[in-house]
């Protein structure tokens, strides 16, 4: 007897709950790289990225979706937009955690489920349900509660939300696999990448890279903590409803939000503990709507 086959395409939940928890914790491997400049950090980010890159395209056989990719000009273009995007995300993230905004940085990620829900409803059609428009609204009087006191630091939280809503975008409507597109994705950075490394060895301080093996293979784990991630979002992002994928995005500012209070030593204020209960229970009842759709659509699908 043959087993029934079973049609459904694959989930984006496992890929992108990996790459979310990934990068909640990404400040504690900052510290780490904390006498590291941070635009050189980027730089070397990068550079460390594309081998690796290079070695799984190689390990999947992914070398003719690549060179495919490489030769499609449309491609090519949008893949130029989106590492920028990258590009200049990881930059701002990593001097605002250098420098102590780390509530900032995590302000930014609780920005970016809205800007997805905005994205995805204005340019990709998606629909939300009653319950989820709810949802949205709740979590959005959690981020206006958050922004009310932290004038001084919004361009951070703006700018960290504005450009990883609009890579995600990129990255979901680009014809391209989730692999071949972040190698490219570095490969575009690889020159200005090297550029930078060059300009910090010419300096009287001169190169992090190198003085001390430890820190140097602490700088090309970051090659590692940067691609895993991305290719993980990246799957996530071809699978889900760009909407429904920018809400599970909480779980990483909340990690990034807790190190930040009891790791980093910054202060609660009862404002940011108010927007903090709002938003997640704006999550609470984002994903008690997705269960009970999936329970009822189960339902109907029986004989």
């Amino acid at each position: 007897m043959e087993l029934p086959q079973n049609d459904a395409p694959p989930s984006g939940l496992p890929a992108a709950l990996a790459a979310y928890v990934i990068w909640g914790f990404l400040p504690l491997y900052l510290i780490l790289v904390k006498t590291v400049p941070a635009l050189e950090f980027v730089g070397w980010r990068i550079i460390w990225t594309v081998p690796i890159c290079l070695v799984i395209v190689a390990l999947r056989r992914q070398g003719a979706d690549l060179r495919k990719a490489l030769g499609d000009r449309r491609v090519m273009l949008t893949l130029t937009g989106s590492a920028v995007l990258i590009g200049g995300n990881w930059l701002v993230y990593v001097w605002a955690v250098k420098s102590g905004h780390v509530l900032a940085a995590s302000m930014g990620y609780f920005i970016n489920p809205l800007v997805n829900v905005l994205l995805g409803t204005l340019l990709l059609k998606e629909k939300l349900t009653r319950r989820q428009w709810t949802a949205v609204a709740i979590a959005a009087a959690g981020v206006l509660l958050l922004l009310g006191g932290a004038y001084s630091t919004l361009w951070i939280s703006l700018s960290l939300a504005l450009s990883f809503g609009t890579y995600g975008l990129l990255r979901k409507q680009v014809a391209v696999g989730s692999l071949p597109g972040l190698t490219i994705e570095s490969a575009i950075l690889l020159v200005p990448a090297l550029g930078v490394a060059y300009y910090y060895s010419t300096t009287s301080a001169g190169s992090a890279f190198g003085q001390d093996a430890t820190l140097s293979l602490i700088i090309m784990l970051g090659g590692v903590l940067t691609a895993i991630p991305l290719l993980l979002f990246a799957i996530a992002a071809r699978r889900m409803d760009y909407s429904v994928l920018g809400f599970i995005q909480f779980i990483a500012p909340t990690i990034v939000f807790f190190l930040g209070l009891f790791v980093f030593g910054e202060d609660l204020r009862l404002i940011q503990l108010a927007s903090f209960l709002l938003i997640w229970t704006a999550l609470a009842i984002f994903v008690w709507d997705l269960i009970a759709r999936r329970n009822r659509a189960k339902i109907a699908a029986l004989p």
